[in-house]
């Protein structure tokens, strides 16, 4: 195993995981992904930038060995998930030397997680800087991005950022560089909107700062380093800071076909009122994707069958991880239908008690829809394309 360059003194040590599929037991990689370790050599100091998954640590150790590093006086964890940090332990064993530069946060999460011992670890402030020798390493805390110890490094004589998980993607690929390549996005868009899109708030309050460093390169901890920053700087500003699109998103479920009549005649009035719509079938385990599209939607419209008084457990959900993930839609709704009665409409709306969004008309129906029913849905679209209108 070789390290790769990214610039001169520094490299990339990380490892790419090809075949992971689920991360966290919870969210879909369908395309792999990479644990990004940095190495920094200055004249009188090395540091290693985060380390891997403990999966991959003899491909760390590999790296390291193969780049001819005899001693490593500083490690930094920038963030104390094991996907980051796991490999740590075991650097700071075959490099007894080291010390660990953290926050003081990140400092106490090491020793939970990992068993770190205290004694290894030191704090660092926020704008500290430590000397390696003709290069700098300086700390940038960027709490709650996306746990509340995470710190970036910024290098400034390389004009080097390392972002942790901020402007990464899953993305298992054998390119080190992105290379302003838009094919990146999609990666990066959908890791936006599964990690980090509930922290928007955050993010839009630190952003300036980061983009005021005028990095020439942006190392994530995940995904391909961004060698040309622009357009990921340029994609971030759009989805933190950018007004929702002219966009509904349905994520629905149908159990007699009820349900699916009702949410293609919705679909359908609205495309003839200029209102995109995307259509989500709930059946799909791919929740990321619905993820993504709710990055840009204005409007949630939930399709659901009611099932034993309530909403389908897979729109309940969708509607949970909207609840979590925050994105920024203005107007949510209801359509469906029902057997003999129930609290679809309650129940939803208390799942979404996060989300700072007007509830427009739900329409319910019992059994399959009716002429009043397509017209009552054909009536919610007009609400719509009204308020999309006015974005």
């Amino acid at each position: 195993m070789h390290a790769r360059p990214v610039t001169e003194s520094i490299e990339w040590v990380g490892a790419i995981d090809w075949d992971r599929r689920l991360f966290d037991e919870l969210i879909p990689l369908p395309d792999g992904t990479s644990y990004n370790a940095y190495l920094v050599r200055g004249a009188s100091g090395t540091a290693l930038i985060d380390s891997v998954d403990p999966a991959f640590t003899e491909v760390l150790l590999s790296r390291l060995a193969g780049a001819g590093v005899s001693r490593i006086d500083y490690v930094v964890a920038q963030h104390a998930e094991q996907d980051h940090s796991g490999s740590i332990p075991r650097v700071l064993a075959e490099h007894p030397e080291a010390r660990v530069l953290a926050t003081e946060k990140c400092r106490t999460m090491l020793s939970d997680l990992l068993d770190v011992p205290a004694g290894r670890v030191r704090a660092v402030r926020d704008g500290e800087r430590v000397d390696l020798g003709g290069l700098t390493l300086e700390f940038v805390h960027f709490p709650w991005v996306h746990w509340p110890e995470t710190m970036l490094t910024w290098v400034p004589e390389r004009r080097v950022l390392f972002t942790c998980d901020l402007f990464g993607s899953h993305l298992a690929t054998s390119c080190t560089f992105a290379g302003g390549d838009p094919g990146i996005l999609p990666g990066a868009k959908r890791y936006y909107a599964e990690i980090l899109m509930p922290f928007r708030g955050v993010i839009e309050k630190h952003l300036g700062r980061v983009t005021g460093l005028d990095a020439a390169v942006i190392a994530p901890s995940h995904g391909p380093v961004h060698d040309e920053p622009k357009a990921i700087l340029d994609a971030y500003r759009d989805w933190v800071l950018g007004p929702p699109r002219n966009l509904a998103v349905v994520p629905y479920v149908s159990m007699h076909d009820s349900t699916r009549r009702m949410v293609e005649r919705f679909v359908e009035a609205c495309a003839l009122r200029g209102v995109r719509v995307e259509q989500f079938s709930l059946t799909d385990p791919d929740i990321g994707k619905l993820a993504m599209l709710l990055v840009d939607a204005a409007t949630i419209v939930l399709g659901t069958p009611t099932v034993l008084g309530g909403p389908h457990p897979n729109v309940a959900y969708a509607a949970h991880l909207a609840n979590l993930i925050r994105p920024k839609a203005r107007y949510v709704s209801v359509i469906g239908s029902y057997g003999w009665g129930g609290k679809v409409v309650e129940q939803l709306s208390a799942m979404i008690s996060a989300l700072k969004v007007e509830i427009v008309q739900p329409v319910l129906c019992k059994g399959l829809p009716r002429p009043a029913d397509l017209e009552a849905l054909d009536r919610l679209a007009d609400a719509i394309a009204e308020r999309h209108a006015a974005l």
